[in-house]
């Protein structure tokens, strides 16, 4: 039998063997028959909800930061509104002045040409 050659049969089976091999090694192997394998996995659980919970403190702080900026601008917009309108009125109230002044001057001018012209008359009369 020396030039025997194994069977499709024969290397079925021993692949079979084989696997249950690798198999009853892998349980052998396999982390949750190990001591201390709970304590490990409670730690990861614990170690991932307190990761959850600061993303979600992260988050919520992320929110309200953005939520103060929006106030903030909107108060810094209102603001600069308010300052916009009230510059606008105090120009206006310059200008509503200065025709005042204008007005108030021209008439000056006016009674000064009248009292000009009402003493050359009598000047003229006398």
């Amino acid at each position: 039998m020396k030039n025997h050659e194994p069977s499709f049969a024969d290397r079925l089976g021993t692949a079979a063997k084989a696997k249950q091999a690798q198999l009853k090694k892998a349980k052998a192997n396999n982390p949750a028959n190990q001591p201390g394998f709970a304590e490990r996995q409670a730690a990861r659980r614990a170690a991932s909800i307190a990761r959850e919970e600061r993303l979600k403190e992260r988050k919520v702080a992320k929110e309200a930061e953005k939520i103060r900026k929006s106030e903030e601008e909107a108060a810094k917009k209102l603001a600069k509104e308010i300052a916009l309108k009230a510059e606008q009125e105090r120009l206006e109230a310059e200008a509503i002045k200065r025709e005042e002044a204008e007005a108030a001057h021209a008439a000056e001018r006016k009674a000064e040409r009248d009292r000009k012209y009402a003493a050359r008359k009598a000047r003229k009369r006398k």
